[in-house]
């Protein structure tokens, strides 16, 4: 091969590879003690959305570290992958979104909340129901949220179909009941228990004076939080 051959060669390998070398860039940002790497695989992510996203998470994060897990990780990663069919994933300090997602629901950018109190939870295997995990994680979007109202996102109204085993807004709104009428702690407390190995069913009485059915029963018959 010649030498103006192997140029063109080089440079049509160069070319080839440089969207997609692109696209997996790390940008590393610090602040307040804390660490994000954010990895985008999609070479088209919304910029806009990206610096959301990032301020969203020095906004919450340090708040959850304080009051839920102060050993929770420091450092946490974000990646964009297309690849990913779901709304978003955690584990450990690793976040995985799908852009897909993000560009049918633009102003959802408290997903970047739940997701951050699952890193925060930390929880390891067989600590609870995941009904629990998903409820905890969704009422501390309930309550720490940035934008819930810009998502169209909010608690739904109690029906008779619901229980308290249903997860995410259903079971988050349970909680918000429960510290209405009775320890203004505990979900921090359930949080703790989770994450310690020491939840069981008789938590909800130990907190409360009611068993969990019970609770629920006093909720269903009067639901206003």
């Amino acid at each position: 091969m010649n030498r103006t051959s192997t140029l063109l060669l080089l440079a049509f390998v160069l070319l080839s590879f440089t969207p997609r070398l692109n696209a997996q860039e790390k940008e590393t940002v610090k602040k307040k003690g804390l660490t994000l790497n954010f990895t985008s695989l999609d070479p088209d992510f919304d910029p806009a959305l990206k610096t959301r996203m990032i301020e969203t998470f020095f906004v919450i994060y340090p708040k959850l570290i304080k009051e839920y897990n102060k050993n929770a990780d420091k450092e946490v990663n974000f990646v964009i992958d297309p690849a990913y069919d779901g709304v978003a994933a955690t584990g450990g300090g690793r976040i995985v979104y799908s852009p897909a997602y993000f560009k049918k629901n633009p102003g959802d950018i408290d997903v970047v909340t739940h997701e951050a109190m699952h890193v925060v939870q930390a929880y390891k295997g067989r600590s609870g129901p995941g009904w629990i995990t998903e409820g905890i994680a969704d009422y501390v979007r309930y309550k720490f949220g940035v934008d819930n109202k810009g998502a169209g996102w909010a608690l739904p109204e109690f029906k008779s179909t619901h229980k308290y085993d249903n997860s995410y807004r259903i079971t988050a709104r349970f909680f918000v009941w429960i510290e209405k009428n009775g320890p203004k702690d505990f979900v921090q407390k359930l949080d703790a228990a989770m994450r310690d190995h020491t939840y069981t069913r008789d938590f909800w009485k130990q907190q409360t004076g009611k068993s969990l059915d019970e609770l629920w029963a006093a909720y269903s018959e009067n639901p206003v939080i």
